[in-house]
């Protein structure tokens, strides 16, 4: 829901174009249910989910620890105030450049999923720790992700075993379960998965003590959500079942969960119109689209609430698209999107849930559109 901050700040500013305001008071509030949620736990805020200055100022004074994704990153984290031991190089492909540059500016902890990346921390950050990274199947996730990151189980105990034998230190196992990940029991198969490789290592010598458990961790779109207290319990269950009194010490890296509420995309509808005289559903062209923010419509896999001046008014499914010249570009076609008959041609609209991975998404200039613009206020 927009707040009411939100609303005033559109209704006097009137920003021209698409635009996505953020509201830190929420952003400070998800932060509290998080550490409230898992005491125990260390927060990295996932800074590619939404890396606004203001909201890593923000959570940086708060206490947060970052995982970085480039360089790039890892210097925003910092400008913000984090200090080095407060970040996470969590990206299993990194060049080694990067990783030489990263180590410069004092980060000690990497993530690895081969004995090929483990080479390269080996020879550009000699003794960093680093945690290897294991497959998940992502069930349950509405944005899951791919075979792309991690390995099975048994090779991150290889992979682990050889840091340890080019001088790494050899810290632990982390996974993400998926994107959006509804289910509050998805993390017990992974964190079964980390006791498994904490004991193979033990029984070689190699004493594990980290366990990431990633991010996954949702916001409320067009269906309700588990409250974070109750991935919390969750959580905490599968450690205790797993690891019984030898607990790791655990991370999580919240980034939709810590930002998706917090913002609103306010657009503008362009162009009502059908295909055919017969065409049973109206065509609504925003003036935003994939290529300007709305990448996570891919697959129709993420359906944000949108509302409208005219809610209210008799509603009938329609299909909604962008404004650019590629064919690509419709959001949400396979099912069409329920918004009233009475919208039309000047009407804004509020799309909300839109804080994590819009303006991180958004094209230069794909078109001549500028990028998203952003308000945090």
């Amino acid at each position: 829901m927009a707040t009411q901050r939100i609303i005033d700040f559109l209704a006097t500013r009137r920003p021209a174009g698409p635009c996505l305001v953020v509201d830190l008071d929420v952003v400070e509030e998800n932060f509290g249910a998080f550490r409230k949620a898992l005491p125990d736990s260390s927060i990295y805020y996932a800074v590619k989910a939404n890396p606004a200055p203001e909201i890593l100022r923000l959570l940086s004074a708060l206490g947060s620890n970052f995982d970085c994704a480039s360089v790039a990153e890892i210097e925003m984290a910092m400008d913000a105030g984090a200090t080095c031991d407060r970040i996470s190089y969590g990206n299993t492909i990194k060049k080694e450049r990067d990783v030489a540059r990263a180590h410069d500016l004092g980060v000690s902890l990497f993530a690895v999923d081969s004995v090929e990346e483990v080479e390269k921390v080996a020879r550009a950050a000699p003794g960093a720790r680093v945690f290897c990274r294991v497959l998940t199947n992502g069930e349950g996730a509405e944005w899951p992700l791919s075979r792309k990151f991690g390995c099975v189980p048994a090779m991150a105990i290889d992979v682990l075993v050889y840091a340890q034998s080019l001088g790494l230190v050899a810290t632990g196992v982390s996974f993400h379960v998926g994107s959006q990940q509804c289910d509050t029991n998805a993390w017990d198969a992974a964190i079964a998965d980390a006791s498994f490789v904490f004991q193979a290592l033990a029984e070689k010598g190699i004493v594990l003590t980290l366990v990431n458990m990633g991010g996954g961790f949702p916001t409320r779109y067009l269906k309700d959500i588990p409250t974070a207290e109750a991935y919390g319990r969750s959580i905490h269950g599968s450690l205790v079942r797993h690891f019984g009194n030898h607990m790791p010490e655990t991370i999580i890296e919240p980034g939709r969960g810590m930002v998706g509420n917090a913002g609103v995309i306010k657009a503008e509808v362009v162009l009502v119109s059908r295909k055919s005289a017969s065409d049973e559903n109206r065509w609504i062209f925003l003036d935003i689209g994939k290529f300007g923010g709305l990448a996570e419509t891919m697959d129709e896999a993420i359906r944000y609430p949108i509302t409208t001046p005219r809610d209210g008014d008799a509603m009938e499914p329609c299909v909604l698209a962008g404004p650019t010249c590629d064919s690509a570009d419709v959001l949400y076609e396979k099912k069409p999107y329920p918004l009233p008959i009475t919208l039309t041609i000047g009407d804004e609209v509020l799309i909300e849930g839109t804080g994590a991975y819009t303006t991180t998404y958004s094209a230069v200039a794909f078109n001549g559109f500028e990028p998203l613009r952003a308000y945090v206020i």
